[in-house]
């Protein structure tokens, strides 16, 4: 058997291969788009939902640390004075720490000589979940 290979004036071979073949589509339909992007729409929300929580447990880490730091030291300020000094009082962390703010509640317990010392450390920036606070039991020498 003898095959026959046609050769273009040129010099190239020819090739009748696209003529024997059926019609192939060139590219998607609309339909495979729109079902590609809207698989690619719920990706993506997914995604950016993860990464708007993340960010947000961040700063919600990030003020529970520095409003412990915060409360342990100035309960220790506190627990430094004298025990009949002891009263109720606000205030705020100074230019280092700007918009937290502390009150500190002084209460009677069910113990006679125990003293209930609630520390409690707000941040104004946060909306939400921006309250810390540290209870401290005391015992108060003799009346």
């Amino acid at each position: 058997m003898k095959i026959i290979i046609p050769i273009a004036p040129s010099g190239k071979r020819v090739s009748f291969a696209p003529a024997f073949l059926p019609a192939v589509s060139k590219g998607f339909t609309l339909m495979e788009v729109m079902i590609a992007m809207a698989i690619l729409a719920i990706a993506l929300v997914g995604i950016f939902q993860s990464q708007s929580q993340s960010v947000s447990m961040a700063a919600h880490a990030r003020f529970l640390t520095t409003a412990s730091l915060l409360a342990q030291s100035r309960m220790a300020e506190i627990e430094a004075k004298a025990p009949r000094n002891l009263q109720s009082e606000s205030g705020d962390f100074g230019e280092r720490f700007p918009g937290y703010r502390w009150r500190m509640e002084v209460r009677d317990t069910e113990i006679d000589r125990v003293k209930k010392l609630e520390m409690t450390v707000t941040h104004d920036r946060l909306a939400r979940n921006n309250t810390y606070t540290v209870v401290l039991y005391r015992l108060m020498a003799g009346r």
